[in-house]
């Protein structure tokens, strides 16, 4: 089943709807396989891109790609795909589950750069019952020799990255479609007016580049860094090199899932990240009064409002929350 989740599609992206489905529909006709095409864009722009725009509305990250997992991917999907009488669904996520004492687990896929559990740390119960990862247990190369000794047109296939289903376009331009810029001062920790900024949600925490300050007179040389939002003054802080208020030992998180259903006994000594390809950080997890509190054992950099931090137990993803605030300089802690 092929879906289309966005209405537009232009040039400028690297990946075209129409080509996603024309490559699909070979595949299967390859596998002598039914062929079935839906359109989720409503439910995408719903259940995904409107909690995106509202997201970056406040100032915060989001992680699109995750939401269209819990939303789109493993629900809407789903339904249409026992609407056809499918009692399973096959994905190509890269990660693994298995059944220990009636639950099912999320577990982290072997292959550790293509590793998605990060992204699928939203699933529940239900969602993982019927699915089924046939590429966890495999590393991406074996994937693509594999294809091509099936003779499968897509053994070749350009890696997909950008925004779930948006594609690989032109971020700033593509946003300033769906959001007024709101232009402010770029400053410097102790005040200092260095440029302006196009609007605080362009930007994001430990960002590198785009800030063309590069010319400012009596700089060190070094590359320039976001490193905090002031919304009240609608001001972007950013330093020449790396700074300390970049990182934090803690962070609060509200909107807390667990993947088994039930919340753990806490405080809980596990593993965590707040990004994605971030190596695992040993942390501790304690109640929040909105949600809980996560405190590291090493500081971590750029910790991101609106972002996720993951759980795990070695390979068991456990679950994750929304990131709120944390103990940075610019963090927003109280």
């Amino acid at each position: 089943m092929f879906m289309k989740n966005w209405e537009e599609d232009d040039a400028s992206g690297t990946c075209p709807v129409e080509e996603d489905a024309a490559m699909a529909r070979s595949v299967a006709e390859a596998l002598g396989l039914k062929f079935y095409a839906r359109n989720f864009a409503s439910e995408y722009w719903d259940g995904v891109f409107e909690y995106f725009l509202d997201e970056l509305k406040r100032g915060r990250t989001p992680n699109p790609d995750v939401m269209c997992n819990r939303e789109v991917k493993f629900k809407t999907f789903i339904e249409h795909a026992r609407a056809l009488g499918a009692t399973h669904i096959a994905t190509g996520h890269y990660a693994r589950k298995d059944q220990v004492d009636g639950r099912f687990r999320l577990l982290k896929g072997v292959d550790g750069n293509k590793d998605q559990s990060y992204f699928l740390h939203q699933l529940d119960q239900a969602q993982l019952a019927p699915t089924l990862f046939p590429l966890g247990h495999m590393h991406k190369p074996e994937v693509r020799v594999l294809a091509k000794a099936q003779q499968l047109p897509s053994f070749a296939k350009k890696d997909s990255t950008g925004i779930c289903f948006i594609g690989e376009k032109n971020f700033t331009p593509f946003l300033r479609r769906f959001l007024t810029p709101d232009p402010g001062q770029m400053v410097s920790v102790t005040g200092q007016t260095l440029g302006q900024h196009d609007g605080l949600p362009f930007y994001t925490l430990g960002q590198r580049g785009g800030l063309y300050l590069g010319g400012v007179k009596g700089g060190s040389g070094e590359p320039w860094f976001v490193i905090g939002k002031d919304h009240a003054a609608n001001q972007l802080i950013v330093h020449q090199g790396e700074h300390p208020a970049l990182f934090s030992m803690r962070l609060r998180a509200s909107k807390v899932h667990w993947i088994a259903g039930e919340t753990p006994i806490l405080p809980l000594f596990c593993q965590a990240k707040t990004r994605y390809r971030q190596a695992d950080q040993n942390c501790i997890v304690r109640p929040w009064s909105d949600g809980v509190e996560v405190e590291f054992q090493v500081s971590q950099r750029a910790i991101t409002p609106g972002q996720f931090v993951v759980f795990y137990q070695g390979d068991e993803c456990l679950g994750g929350a929304t990131i709120e605030q944390s103990d940075s300089a610019f963090g927003g802690w109280q």
